[in-house]
Formats: C-alpha cells, structure tokens, sequence
C-alpha cells in the first residue's frame, strides 16, 4: 500500500476506532523482522513497546525493516516504512512525517508516549547521511 492509497483510506475512517482498527490491519502486514537482528544494537528506545529497526542501503536507497510487540506499534511502522523506503537520504530529509501522521487524523489520537516512540524512530531515519 502506497502513500496516496493510506491517505484515501484514512480519509474514509470516520472515528478513531475505525483509525485504530485500521492500523492494527496494517501492522498485520508487516514483513517478518530478521531474528538475528532483535538485539540492543537494532532496538530503539524512548518507545512504551519494544521496537526493533534495520537499515539497508543499496545504491543510495534506503530499506527499512521492523519488528515491535505490539500491533499497533507495527501498524505505525507500516506506514513509516511506507513513507521513508526506496528513498535517498536527501528524500529521506524532505519526508515531513509527524505532518503525514497529522493529516491522516493519527498524531492526534495517539498517546504521547506513543507520539514520542513515534518522534524517536522517525528521528533515527531522518539522521541517515
């Protein structure tokens, strides 16, 4: 699922527990995370739920892959992984993604512990020279 096509969608939701609903589908989506990169090195921390992040890099584009205990979380990841994958790091910094989360009617409803997971993984794409 594409950008536009999570914009349209989001856009039909009509109450935060369709939202909701929604995201944890999307988690369900997320391709399976490597087990031998689940260790301190990949973990990002300032998340309420454990999270787990990988980077390749082939020619100048990024690829991310991730992995959290809990669906929501992975719901979020799906649509982080959506926005940043394929890009270079100069895309990759023109990304305004908590104004994406915005727009989709998600920062809103989401706690702030889970706004400051959110913040810290998108802080961690964003700093890829």
């Amino acid at each position: 699922m594409n950008i536009e096509e999570l914009k349209q969608t989001f856009d039909m939701l009509e109450d935060s527990d369709e939202k909701y609903a929604f995201v944890i589908d999307l988690g369900k989506q997320l391709l399976p995370y490597p087990e031998d990169k689940k260790d301190d090195e990949h973990k990002i921390y300032g998340c309420s739920s454990n999270v787990w992040f990988n980077i390749n890099e082939d020619g100048g584009k990024y690829c991310f892959d991730f992995e959290s205990d809990a669906l929501i979380v992975k719901g979020l990841l799906f649509i982080i992984k959506a926005l940043f994958d394929g890009k270079n790091a100069e895309e990759i910094k023109q990304i305004d993604a908590m104004a994406f989360f915005d727009e989709i009617g998600l920062k809103s409803i989401l706690s702030n512990q889970r706004q400051v997971g959110l913040s810290s993984i998108i802080k961690r794409i964003e700093s890829i020279e």
